[in-house]
């Protein structure tokens, strides 16, 4: 399939087609590399494996905040 380079703006794009958005598993993102002269577009995986690690942190007892992240204001007063 010959898809066209379009301009957008300063940089220039490619209009992917929905069926092949949907047969490549892609979204509204996307991993890009260029490997042995071609680029390669891969579904993005957005934070794979977090979850697994916050579990296993959690039952560590090693997921305390480090940072205090409260700050003063001047309206703390009329709430106490």
């Amino acid at each position: 399939m010959k898809i066209d380079i379009i301009k957008i703006g300063n940089s220039q794009g490619i209009r992917i087609p929905k069926t092949i958005m949907e047969q490549c598993g892609f979204s509204e993102s996307v991993e890009i590399e260029i490997k042995d002269g071609n680029l390669v577009l891969k579904p993005a995986q957005i934070r794979v494996g977090w979850a697994e690690s916050f579990k296993l942190m959690a039952a560590k007892g090693d997921d305390e905040l480090l940072i205090d992240d409260t700050l003063p204001t001047e309206y703390d007063e009329e709430w106490e």
